[in-house]
Parts: C-alpha cells; sequence; structure tokens
C-alpha cells in the first residue's frame, strides 16, 4: 500500500515529527506542492492521499483506482468533491480541535494590538518620539480596556468556544450570532441586532452559500464607530472592499484580518492597499503555531491506523 501526501509544504517547513505517520504505511511519496495538473499521475496507485488544500475533484477520484482514503489535512472540506467520493464508497475524513488554543490566542493578540494602539506605540517608540517627551509617558493614542466591553461570536463551534472563554476570563460579555440560515436558538441574537451591541466581533463560521459575503456594507455600517472587527475563518465571509471602505471612512474602529478571499493574493487584495487605517493583516497563520501542526499530524496518524487495523474511519465526512 502506498500514501501519498499532495501538499506536505503547506503545514510542514521542517520542523515537525512526522515519523509516526510515515511508519504506517510501507511507501510514502510525499510531495511539497501539487499543481492540479499534476494531481491524477500523483494519485494514481495509491491507496491513502492526504490533501490540505489541493483540490481532488471528480475526475480525480474516479480516476483513482486504487484509493482507498481521503484524509484532509484541515477541518474545511470544501476541497474536496465529497459526493464523488461517495459514489466510489472511498471515505473521506479531516481533522478537528487541533489548533484551536493557537487560532485563539492569535485572536486575542490582533485585538490587544488595536485596543492598545500597540503599532502605534512602537512605531512612536522607534521614531525617537518617547525620547523627546515632556512626560515620562506618551499618551498619543488611545489605550483601551477589554474588561466591561463586549465581544460578538459568529460561529459558536470549537474556535468560537474558545474564543468566548477567553472573552469571559478577560472581563467581556459575549454575545453569540444566530446561526445564518439557521433556525432561532435561545440565547441568540439576530446578526443585525448582534451589531451594534459589540465593541468587537469575531468570526469562527465555515465558509458556505450562506456565510459568503456576510458581512458586507450594511454589517459594517451598522456597526459601532469605534468596534473591531476580527476574521480568522475564511476570506469570502467579509466583503474586502466594503471592509476597506470602512476603515477609510471610519464606520468602525479597526480590523484584523488573517484570511483572505484568494490566497496567497498573487493578484492583488483591497486590503493590501497601503493607506488603510487601523487594519492588521496577517497572512493565514492563526492556525499556525508549531504545536497545532504537529497535533494535526498525529490525529492524521490516528485515523490512518484506525482505518488500516480495524476498518474504522475517524472524523468522516462522507
Amino acid at each position: 500500500m502506498r500514501g501519498v501526501f499532495l501538499d506536505r509544504e503547506s503545514l510542514d517547513p521542517g520542523d515537525l515529527d512526522l515519523s509516526a505517520l510515515e511508519a504506517t504505511l510501507p511507501e510514502w511519496r510525499m510531495f511539497e506542492a501539487t499543481a492540479p495538473q499534476e494531481v491524477p499521475e500523483r494519485i494514481a496507485g495509491a491507496a491513502v492521499v492526504i490533501t490540505n488544500k489541493v483540490v481532488l475533484d471528480a475526475a480525480a477520484i474516479e480516476g483513482a483506482d486504487a484509493l482507498r482514503l481521503i484524509l484532509v489535512a484541515a477541518t474545511g472540506t470544501n476541497n474536496v468533491d465529497l459526493e464523488a467520493a461517495r459514489r466510489r464508497g472511498i471515505p473521506v475524513a479531516n481533522v478537528r480541535a487541533y489548533g484551536t488554543p493557537s487560532v485563539v490566542e492569535h485572536v486575542f493578540a490582533l485585538v490587544l494590538t488595536l485596543m492598545r494602539s500597540l503599532d502605534d506605540y512602537r512605531r512612536a517608540v522607534r521614531e525617537g518620539r518617547w525620547a523627546q517627551a515632556r512626560q515620562f509617558c506618551l499618551l498619543d493614542f488611545p489605550v483601551r480596556e477589554l474588561a466591561g466591553r463586549r465581544m460578538g461570536i459568529v460561529g459558536l463551534g470549537e474556535l468560537g468556544r474558545g474564543v468566548a472563554r477567553v472573552a469571559e476570563a478577560f472581563g467581556m460579555e459575549v454575545l453569540v450570532a444566530q446561526r445564518p440560515g439557521g433556525a432561532p436558538q435561545p440565547g441568540r441574537l439576530p446578526l443585525e441586532r448582534l451589531l451594534p451591541e459589540v465593541d468587537v466581533l469575531s468570526i469562527h463560521c465555515p465558509l458556505t452559500e450562506e456565510t459568503r459575503g456576510l458581512i458586507g456594507e450594511r454589517e459594517l455600517r451598522a456597526m459601532r464607530p469605534d468596534a473591531i472587527l476580527v476574521n480568522t475563518a475564511r476570506g469570502g465571509i467579509v466583503d474586502e472592499e466594503a471592509l476597506a471602505r470602512a476603515l477609510r471612512e471610519g464606520w468602525i474602529g479597526g480590523a484584523a484580518v488573517d484570511v483572505l478571499t484568494r490566497e496567497p493574493p498573487r493578484e492583488g487584495n483591497p486590503l493590501l492597499a497601503p493607506d488603510i487605517p487601523n487594519l492588521i493583516l496577517t497572512p493565514h497563520v492563526a492556525w499556525a503555531s508549531r504545536e497545532s501542526r504537529q497535533r494535526l499530524v498525529d490525529q492524521m496518524t490516528g485515523i490512518l491506523r484506525a482505518f488500516l487495523e480495524a476498518g474504522r474511519v475517524e472524523n468522516r465526512v462522507a
């Protein structure tokens, strides 16, 4: 039996221990990256295929005669044609809850940086403004506390719950939005009611047809003028043109974004413009602590062992 990892470099730049995963099968072919046209040839004859972001479409799945298991090295499975896998009887499994500490810490690193104007103060010190100050401290930029403020959560899954717990530890009140497209639930607010009430809005829902463009001009205008938007979920959930305009025109107080609609943004993106104020943009690294990535590999190893030794498919999505 042979295994193929189509895009190992997307999660392992060389700092992870893959020895346990490699020991599950007698042969592995691990590729740093795989272009779309290379997929059919590389998965031919493979019993197990691991992909993080490489697309496995219907044609690729139907042409892989030896394929017995697809492992997605992520929670989202939109890069795999699940219906084609079902038709072939090929189980698809994903990994879950591996990155919660990393994502939660990143969210609050972003929030605190904006709330306490840390980038502005670091820049001021480098420019020598502290050395020239008349007082012992600089008070040139606003410094705001989280205690007593309201955190809005869109998507109360594993990550949303993790963020909510830490928000409460900071003394924040947590408000939860109704699931987009879902039935009303007790204790949750429709998004249009939640937006004007929160000081920080943190997005943790998946990208679906219901959530695509969920936060657009109307929603951004409904937020408080000093509110902060944080998106560590998926880029398509937020209208990036509208967000750029909201920050330039002061509809909201700031934003921190870890994800874009297209990644990497080789063709540019409205949020890459240098004149957008109060914006932090990080390159999809909220999940990317070494510990998080090692947990991901270890979880895939456990799923594969259960499949090979007991025929059991853990975390099955199709």
